[in-house]
């Protein structure tokens, strides 16, 4: 088992390192729908940009969705000294993004790296520094070329709505943490890539149709709420569990959400998951996270007639700069080989 584990990380760091903000997701979703063609299973590109693939199995068809589609930001103008105001990309903090090296993606296929930094960061020079309010409005991108003005910087092929990319500062530590920007959610679609392999690799016939789906859109709300196969029964979503406050969630545990932002989740199934996680003598919490909302909730949104769930491995500083440990990888990888009966 320890090969499989080896390989979840490895895929781990090489989805973290492929930058895919929601909307800039081409490049990860050719990555995935190659290695898993490579594999021997049937994958497609949905219209949306979404990677669907079939495991095989027939009976009783469930979809394991997690998404490749990160935070991000784009260019929101080109300041008159050189200097970029930014646009979010899904939902997160000013505060956590300054200081970050950043890749700005041109229309033309050309990139260039910056800095996000405060508009006032010298504290020889402004001293009420540590006082400014971290906003979209008070940190830019500074760029990492000599511009002096908005005409050199559009001269480079900069525009309005090219998109950004963080540096994810992927570590993996010989005590078996994962440090990392969008470990949410490529710490669950790595467990999926592990999944995958783990299924070819010892040739499981399943007992069951299973599909597996890498969304494109989930960071900005409606990753799932198109594109899944219209024979599904039942849909886990596999993403990251939440860590802090009253919470149970930690870093070693697979998560097992009851209740988000788009209320609970379904009952026969979630109960099923705990069940198993139970009996399999798992490390897992039950939780209840009322910020959250997964490709399950948009699925449910949209209308698809499904029983739903969501699972993943516990995630530290969700939107930051995030931690997780090896234990929880191998939770929620057991937990979905019981689901599946392999």
């Amino acid at each position: 088992m320890e090969k499989i584990y080896q390989y979840i990380v490895k895929e781990i760091e090489t989805l973290c390192t492929t930058p895919s903000p929601s909307g800039y997701t081409h490049n990860i979703s050719e990555y995935l729908l190659t290695t898993i063609k490579d594999m021997g299973f049937k994958a497609e590109l949905t219209n949306k940009g979404s990677v669907l693939c079939e495991l095989g199995g027939s009976g009783d068809p469930v979809v394991l969705a997690a998404h490749v589609d990160t935070l991000g930001a784009m260019v929101r103008s080109i300041k008159s000294d050189g200097r970029l105001a930014y646009t979010k990309i899904g939902s997160y903090t000013a505060n956590s993004i300054e200081l970050e090296n950043c890749t700005i993606h041109t229309r033309s296929g050309k990139e260039y790296s910056g800095t996000f930094q405060l508009t006032t960061p010298a504290v020889h020079v402004y001293p009420s520094t540590d006082q400014t309010k971290r906003t979209e409005k008070n940190v830019e991108v500074i760029l990492d070329e000599v511009v002096h003005n908005a005409d050199d910087v559009k001269k480079l092929g900069i525009r309005n709505g090219d998109f950004i990319s963080f540096d994810p500062r992927t570590i993996v530590t010989e005590s078996g943490f994962i440090k990392s920007r969008h470990l949410d959610d490529k710490a669950s679609s790595g467990i999926l890539m592990g999944l995958a392999k783990y299924i070819k690799d010892n040739k499981i016939e399943l007992s069951r149709k299973v599909y597996l789906y890498f969304s494109a859109y989930e960071e900005v709300g409606h990753g799932a709420a198109s594109g899944l196969p219209e024979d599904i029964k039942s849909m886990i979503a596999v993403d990251m569990g939440a860590v802090g406050d009253d919470l149970d969630t930690d870093e070693y545990c697979v998560s097992i959400c009851t209740k988000d932002s788009s209320g609970p989740y379904d009952y026969s199934l979630t109960t099923e998951l705990i069940n198993l996680a139970e009996e399999n003598k798992l490390t897992y919490a039950t939780d209840i996270y009322p910020y959250y909302g997964s490709d399950a909730s948009a699925a449910i949104r949209a209308g698809y007639n499904v029983k739903h769930a969501l699972i993943g491995p516990g995630i530290f500083a969700s939107h930051g700069y995030e931690r997780t440990h090896l234990d929880a990888l191998k939770n929620t990888f057991l937990l979905l080989r019981k689901y599946l009966r392999i």
